[in-house]
């Protein structure tokens, strides 16, 4: 019996060692295979929709109003949690009263806080205003810097906003990732798990062309404001709906 079971516990053994190394290798191609083609509906995924925006709306612009690199970055800081709309019925006569940064770096907190205080967060703001100022002034001699790592030594100047300025003021291909643009992009399926915004950057950024990214942000933008909206996304009106990720899942699960 024992010489009987010592072929058999080769056999096994044997078979045991084969699987071991043919199963990985298998599963393994099989994964790649799988990630190519996720990576090809993906890219046909920008492709269309970049095409889609590019036709329909071959123009997108901040809807902030600025006059220069100044007035610009003095927006984009009240922006932050709060409307565009808030923000444009507040600089006008914000910039009456402080038109450079020369002006505003010699200011008192409590006269800027009195122009702004209608906005979210209006002490926080004032103390990046003015140290804002005051620091463009001491070292950067009173011009707004391009750099967006320089932007980001700035009091209330995070990755977003130095990547705003960058793109919007001084054209360079930068993409801002605000809650419109980290939402949509998940939506839509442009972005695969992103967890924060620099994940959401980077993700974008391998596949939207150099020439396209300063755009394509304010095509993210104004589709998560008046289309895919948080709360209630627009899909019946939307002209992506067809590329979308979101909106496929969705149309399997209610059969539309």
């Amino acid at each position: 019996m024992i010489f009987l079971l010592r072929p058999l516990r080769g056999f096994f053994l044997l078979l045991k060692t084969t699987l071991f190394f043919f199963q990985p290798t298998g599963y393994i191609f099989a994964k790649s295979r799988l990630t190519n083609r996720i990576l090809l509906r993906k890219a046909e995924r920008f492709k269309k929709i970049l095409e889609y925006f590019t036709l329909n709306q071959p123009v997108a612009e901040t809807e902030l109003v600025y006059t220069s690199p100044y007035e610009l970055l003095v927006s984009v800081i009240l922006s932050a949690q709060c409307t565009d709309k808030r923000v444009n019925i507040i600089t006008p006569v914000f910039f009456k009263h402080f038109p450079s940064v020369n002006l505003l770096a010699v200011s008192e907190e409590k006269d800027v806080f009195e122009l702004i205080k209608s906005c979210s967060y209006p002490n926080n703001k004032t103390k990046h205003l003015v140290g804002m100022a005051r620091m463009i002034v001491s070292d950067f001699d009173g011009t707004v810097p391009s750099d967006v790592e320089q932007l980001q030594k700035l009091p209330g100047v995070g990755r977003k906003t130095a990547n705003v300025m960058a793109s919007v003021a001084f054209n360079q291909p930068k993409l801002a990732v605000d809650t419109h643009v980290f939402r949509v992009s998940a939506r839509l399926g442009l972005t695969y798990r992103a967890k924060n915004p620099l994940q959401t950057e980077m993700q974008l950024m391998q596949h939207i062309p150099e020439d396209k990214v300063a755009i394509a942000h304010h095509w993210l933008i104004l589709h998560g404001r008046y289309v895919c909206q948080a709360r209630r996304p627009k899909c019946e009106a939307c002209g992506i709906s067809e590329f979308c990720k979101y909106f496929e899942i969705r149309r399997k699960k209610e059969n539309i």
